[in-house]
């Protein structure tokens, strides 16, 4: 099974505060620790919001809207995706984590969908152009 695990971001993250050297190396060892296990599958820190956009669609009606955003809570800092047997393992590897933020901060674990949870309108063709995009991207990476 595959999780996202997302770190929330907080008023520092979003403000561009950047990480302590301890915590970089906490992290650093963290990540060290889900690889050696087979755990990690990706994993990235997020730039704030100020540096991203957002494009809200209504029919075919598209808007393009610039951050930062205001609601830091829902917001996102950073991402792991994890390969792991169940969701009480996903979060026994998060409970290890170093908190990633001053004070309170908070991770969502949320499992991604397979092939063989969209049914019978996952037909075989559309099955056949997700391998094959999933080959591409391998090979472009």
């Amino acid at each position: 099974m595959r999780f996202m695990v997302i770190v929330k971001a907080s008023q520092a993250s979003e403000a561009g505060v950047m990480p302590s050297e301890a915590l970089l190396a906490a992290m650093g060892r963290y990540n060290e620790e889900l690889v050696a296990a087979g755990v990690l599958l990706a994993g990235e820190g997020l730039q704030p919001s100020a540096r991203g956009a957002r494009v809200r669609f209504s029919g075919e009606q598209r808007q393009v809207i610039a951050g930062p955003f205001a609601e830091t809570e829902q917001l996102i800092a950073g991402y792991w995706l994890f390969q792991v047997e169940s969701l009480e393992e996903a979060v026994e590897w998060v409970k290890r984590c170093p908190n990633p933020m001053p004070g309170e901060s908070e991770i969502e674990i949320r499992q991604l969908f397979e092939a063989e949870d969209f049914g019978a309108e996952f037909t075989p063709e559309l099955r056949e152009q997700e391998e094959r995009i999933r080959e591409q991207i391998a090979r472009q990476q």
